[in-house]
């Protein structure tokens, strides 16, 4: 059974756009008249898949009970030159910060950055064309018409990183959710023992007239960007904001030195990526209420104040508090925007990368269709010897001559493909 109260912010999912409907081969036919000429519609398009950024979910639970996502395939041609109905789209609403990876490669296809934004992933197959279309001055009865794309099933990544301007970090139990609901609205879950926090928590911060996005960040300890405890799983978190507040338990109530812990979330942040190490810090030296805190406080500015601004805080009372957010609107002031990830191309999924054909022998004609000949009349001009040479030098690669031949072409027989036609030459 799955627990629905675990965070989930790394799902796999299998992803498939709809095949094209194939053409229809028919003819017209009336009382006393069986064959008026063809009438053969064409197949319908196949759906197409969407991503779609939607602030109002939190995380990617709802993708570990739903995980795979085919679009309706395209509808077969009618007669009397009916088009097939398209296959409905399929859209797929994921958190805002989601980033989208292929799974086997790892190219990164899109960041769903902003609330409504919206991807195509996944393009449907074309339908196939109906035998109408195969009509010309020379052939008034084709009989057959052409199938629909197919399209590949794909496996993508989704990964949710939060966007937050300040991201509230610290070993586990030192504050960081009492602090942020001070600061904001969030109400975190708060009690006193470790990995209180099992997600990231954002809140809505406002210093007079400015605002940014803080987020708490689930406790993070010694060897986590190994994996040890929940810290390797929400490091990722992190990398999308400007500014770290690095929350210090001065108290020493957990038995630990204080500019110890600091010196150990630094490490663990170096280790994970030389990014987030590089990001500025804010210190916020939490629980001064604490016996023997004052002590504390002096030896550890003493140690990092040249570096670092920091500021005695008692976040359970609010005292200290203003300060210390004057400090990180100035600081935000001074740092672009936050980041959108970067994606490694213009990417979508299209049809099928098989390039198929078919030939029939139509009334002594030898017509090739399909997803090679679609290709090949969008990119090679007739009346240009070098593209001419490409399009011998791709029918001799894809094995349509030897096809011919097989199937008992002769020297001067006529083989059309797409608009052209022409006498067969050895």
């Amino acid at each position: 059974m799955i627990d629905k109260n675990v965070f989930t912010d790394k799902v796999k999912i299998k992803i498939k756009s709809g095949d094209g409907g194939d053409g229809m081969n028919s003819f017209k036919s009336y009382k006393g008249k069986p064959a008026c000429g063809p009438d053969g519609g064409d197949g319908g398009k196949g759906g197409d898949i969407y991503i779609v950024a939607d602030r109002g979910m939190n995380d990617l639970l709802s993708f570990r009970f739903t995980s795979k996502y085919f679009a309706e395939n395209g509808e077969k041609g009618g007669t009397n030159q009916c088009f097939g109905r398209g296959g409905k789209d399929v859209i797929i609403k994921v958190p805002v910060g989601t980033v989208v990876k292929d799974f086997e490669t790892g190219a990164v296809i899109a960041d769903m950055f902003a609330d409504g934004e919206k991807k195509l992933i996944a393009e449907g197959g074309r339908g196939g064309k109906g035998n109408v279309r195969f009509t010309t001055s020379r052939r008034h009865a084709p009989n057959f018409a052409q199938k629909g794309e197919k399209t590949e099933p794909h496996v993508l990544l989704l990964e949710l990183k939060v966007i937050a301007d300040v991201g509230i970090i610290g070993f586990p139990n030192v504050g960081k959710s009492t602090l942020l609901s001070k600061i904001s609205a969030a109400r975190p879950k708060v009690a006193n023992y470790h990995f209180t926090t099992l997600s990231p928590n954002l809140g809505v911060v406002r210093v007079y007239d400015k605002s940014f996005v803080a987020a708490d960040i689930p406790g993070l300890i010694e060897g986590a960007a190994e994996g040890a405890g929940l810290g390797h799983d929400f490091l990722r978190h992190i990398e999308r904001t400007r500014l770290l507040l690095h929350v210090v338990d001065i108290s020493g109530s957990e038995g630990r030195d204080p500019a110890e812990d600091f010196k150990k979330i630094n490490a663990e942040l170096a280790g994970y990526s030389k990014k987030l190490a590089a990001l500025p810090q804010v210190i916020a030296l939490n629980k001064c209420d604490v016996y023997g805190a004052e002590e504390n406080v002096k030896a550890f500015t003493r140690k990092y104040g040249k570096k670092y601004k920091i500021f005695p805080i008692t976040a359970v009372s609010g005292e200290g508090l203003q300060p210390m957010l004057d400090e990180l609107v100035e600081e935000l002031s001074k740092l672009p925007p936050v980041a959108r990830e970067e994606v490694d191309e213009e990417f979508t999924y299209r049809k099928s990368s098989n390039l198929d054909y078919e030939i029939y022998l139509d009334d002594g004609v030898y017509v090739v269709i399909g997803t090679l000949v679609d290709m090949l009349c969008r990119n090679v001009t007739l009346t240009d010897p070098g593209s001419m040479a490409y399009f011998q030098k791709i029918l001799r690669e894809k094995g349509v001559i030897s096809r011919l031949k097989e199937m008992g072409i002769k020297e001067g027989d006529t083989v059309s493909i797409g608009d052209v036609e022409f006498d067969f030459v050895e």
